[in-house]
């Protein structure tokens, strides 16, 4: 990014470039900013509608479509959309039977999906919210935010989607939204800062043998700078962490390797590969996978790991087809062997 960044508005060319490429997938509303879904299937009764701040690319809108979701808000770079984006992307969304917000563990998101939410009520369009707060780097008794929502995020709106396929009414989507949230824990870190729009130059300085333990997907700091290990040390840590943090629950698992801007996909993989065979080690099974940049912080250089314990029905949730621009076809999604699932 820093080699092609041109000060300014970089946002609104890029959503138009975005509605552009995906004109069968998408339309783009202007005034105020937010995207909306051309298809959906018609059992569908409750609309999902996600959002917040951009430079996280594909999410939310490369997730817009029919099986996931109905609309977003998109906000400037690492900022939450206005109230008044989110209004008018759940107007649009709302089914017979109301909208779901799917939102992201911070301030900013909360509040202005919080006052979209009033307004819709005011207006006889019935709401409720599901929290994503899988980030473990914030999982303290003493934060007054509590966990923030990160890689997750994807994992809840692929499930939800589908679910809302199927015609299921608002509590219950409500209720399996938060049911994944709860199942789902996160761990990130960074070798390199992203670029910040405001100066060109690293948000931050890490020196070249240091990493950042427990990195934020809007650039934020780790708690803790440690000496860089070698990923043969530090993914068993990352996953130590993960499981220790997540409830208790079935054994088969989701991973989610998931990139944080300048990560290669050659990298990408061999990190899966590695916590893969950790969790199959430890004999959990690892049933199924996402690996890719889907989450990340403009151009940082990290990764992050989530994983999710997997509860009955939500594997074929997981599979059922989706049509946006970003999340794999079930054709080419990563799906255990049989030799895999027999281990």
């Amino acid at each position: 990014m820093s080699a092609l960044f041109v000060p300014g508005d970089a946002v609104t060319p890029a959503l138009r470039g975005f509605a552009r490429a995906h004109a069968g997938l998408v339309e783009l509303r202007e005034d105020p900013v937010h995207l909306r879904a051309r298809e959906r299937d018609p059992r569908r009764v409750v609309g999902l509608v996600s959002g917040g701040g951009s430079g996280h690319e594909p999410l939310h809108a490369g997730f817009l479509g029919r099986g996931m979701l109905d609309a977003v808000a998109p906000g400037q770079v690492f900022a939450s959309p206005h109230n008044r984006q989110v209004l008018q992307a759940s107007l649009a969304a709302a089914g017979p039977e109301g909208v779901l917000h799917i939102v992201k563990n911070y301030t900013g998101d909360r509040i202005n999906f919080g006052i979209a939410a009033e307004r819709l009520r005011h207006e006889g369009v019935e709401v409720r919210r599901v929290l994503v707060d899988d980030d473990l780097a914030t999982d303290d008794a003493h934060s007054a935010t509590g966990r923030r929502g990160t890689g997750a995020t994807v994992v809840v709106e692929k499930l939800l989607g589908a679910a809302a396929d199927e015609g299921r009414g608002l509590e219950e989507l409500a209720g399996l939204g938060a049911a994944v949230a709860a199942a789902s824990r996160s761990l990130a870190v960074a070798a390199r800062a992203q670029t910040s729009p405001h100066t060109g130059g690293p948000a931050f300085e890490l020196g070249p043998d240091e990493l950042e333990y427990g990195v934020g997907i809007h650039g934020e700091r780790a708690a803790t700078t440690i000496a860089r290990p070698p990923l043969d040390e530090l993914l068993p840590r990352m996953v130590d962490e993960l499981l220790a943090g997540l409830p208790p629950g079935p054994g088969d698992l989701l991973v989610l390797v998931n990139g944080l801007g300048a990560t290669t996909q050659l990298e990408l993989y061999g990190i899966f590969e590695q916590v893969a065979g950790d969790l199959e080690g430890r004999g959990l099974g690892v049933r199924e996978s996402l690996v890719g940049t889907y989450v990340p912080a403009l151009d940082m250089a990290g990764f992050s790991l989530t994983l999710t314990r997997l509860h009955e029905g939500w594997r074929e949730w997981w599979h059922a087809p989706a049509r946006t621009p970003a999340f794999p076809s079930p054709e080419t999604a990563c799906r255990p062997t049989d030799a895999q699932e027999t281990r």
